[in-house]
């Protein structure tokens, strides 16, 4: 209880700053009258580049360390800081546009903010992939396997109450308040986070395996290109783990574009922040209330099973809202639906990866399925924010693309069960 805790506390600063940082930073942005294509750039495209080269270093070198803090926390313990002050860094960065024109009047307000903005974007980015790299790898070491399904219920609760908090009670008071809150949600994420990492304690892990051989010999560049090669035999070999890698991506892909461009699409058709925050609390309501019993039902009956219902579900809402979501009303009722869907995809599915990857080289893993994800979301943000601006701003798009992802999604998820379901439901080992 007192693990789960300490956790929980930890996730709802963590889930605080996610929640806020992408819609908060996608008002601001679109207050400066940024393009779609650059828009979604710096929202998906950039994060999923950094997270493309970071990720697997990071998760390789966690894996394989061994100290007396652990194998995980000293990665939080650096990463916080940097995500901490890259959020705060965001919050002035409207201060910071009114200094550079008092010295320099004619100064493109656009191309400060944009600056500005992406500057203190990529510190907030750097900290933020580490984090969410290392600390599910922590959940991975420290949560019994027995009970991953209702911890990753609890885990969502915990997110879903972050986010009906955020919509409900802070969302509509950004326009009027943008550094204070965005400051005061950075504050409250470093010191909390920093406060469970200084008191979570790791277990034993058996020691780093070795390859027998003239290691030590090789120079600093034989060393690791021989590290990026059994990096890649080890993740990229096996055929199961190919598809399992290509069932998450896709999945998860499928939410994307309406996430992404959520905000721009109610914008268009003149939805008030207030009112697409209370819609997107509604959402998170529902989902809360189904949370836990979704985590319980996954340790039943293994999660793929409720992860597949869910994409089929989100299929089914795309297709409808291709053809009714253009009005304000049949946008939020869309959206709502579309909401539900994706957190019971995401609950469904939040302890997959820990089902499906090695125990031992869970960060290695997840970062390789990461690898995919990011060169998908880094192509597939700018070619719907392209395909929005070609046809005159039709956010209807973004439904359509979602269908076909989840539908993909679900083929690949087909495939994996049926692997699992020869193995008798065994899942691989390390």
């Amino acid at each position: 209880m007192v693990l789960f805790g300490m956790l929980l506390l930890g996730d709802f600063a963590l889930v605080m700053r996610d929640r806020s940082v992408e819609p908060v930073s996608a008002w601001y942005l679109k207050q400066l009258g940024v393009p779609n294509l650059l828009f979604a750039f710096i929202m998906s495209s950039f994060p999923s580049m950094l997270s493309l080269f970071l990720s697997p270093v990071i998760s390789m070198k966690s894996d394989n360390h061994r100290g007396r803090w652990g194998r995980r926390i000293p990665f939080l313990l650096v990463s916080t800081p940097l995500a901490a002050v890259g959020l705060i860094g965001i919050a002035f960065t409207p201060l910071v546009i009114k200094e550079v024109h008092i010295h320099f009047p004619q100064a493109s307000e656009m191309l400060v903010g944009v600056i500005c903005f992406s500057l203190f974007w990529t510190v907030f980015e750097l900290g933020s992939i580490i984090s969410h790299a290392i600390f599910g790898a922590l959940l991975n070491d420290v949560v019994p396997r027995e009970l991953l399904g209702r911890f990753f219920g609890l885990f969502r609760i915990v997110g879903l109450v972050d986010g009906i908090i955020f919509n409900f009670w802070i969302l509509g008071y950004i326009p009027a308040h943008f550094t204070l809150i965005v400051a005061s949600i950075g504050i409250f994420y470093g010191i909390t986070f920093m406060w469970m990492s200084l008191k979570i304690k790791e277990g034993d892990y058996p020691p780093v395996a070795t390859e027998a051989g003239d290691g030590d010999q090789k120079g600093v560049f034989a060393r690791r290109w021989d590290g990026i090669k059994l990096y890649f035999r080890e993740c990229y070999a096996n055929p199961f783990y190919i598809s399992v890698f290509l069932m998450l991506t896709l999945s998860r892909l499928a939410f994307l574009p309406v996430n992404t461009f959520a905000i721009p699409y109610a914008r268009s058709l003149e939805v008030s922040m207030g009112t697409y925050g209370n819609y997107a609390a509604w959402m998170l309501c529902v989902s809360l209330v189904l949370a836990y019993p979704i985590g319980w039902l996954a340790d039943l009956f293994h999660p793929i099973r409720l992860a597949m219902g869910a994409l089929v579900a989100h299929i089914v809402i795309c297709i409808w809202a291709t053809f009714y979501a253009t009005s304000a009303d049949g946008f939020l009722l869309a959206f709502l639906l579309h909401g539900v869907a994706a957190g019971t995809y995401g609950t469904s599915a939040a302890s997959l990866h820990q089902r499906l990857y090695p125990r031992l080289k869970f960060a290695q893993f997840a970062s390789a399925g990461g690898i995919l994800g990011s060169i998908c979301t880094m192509t597939l943000t700018p070619l719907v924010g392209m395909l929005i601006d070609y046809s005159g701003n039709n956010y209807r798009h973004t439904f359509i693309i979602g269908g076909f992802l989840a539908l993909s999604g679900l083929g690949f998820g087909l495939i994996v069960y049926s692997k699992l379901r020869k193995k008798d439901a065994a899942l691989p080992q390390e």
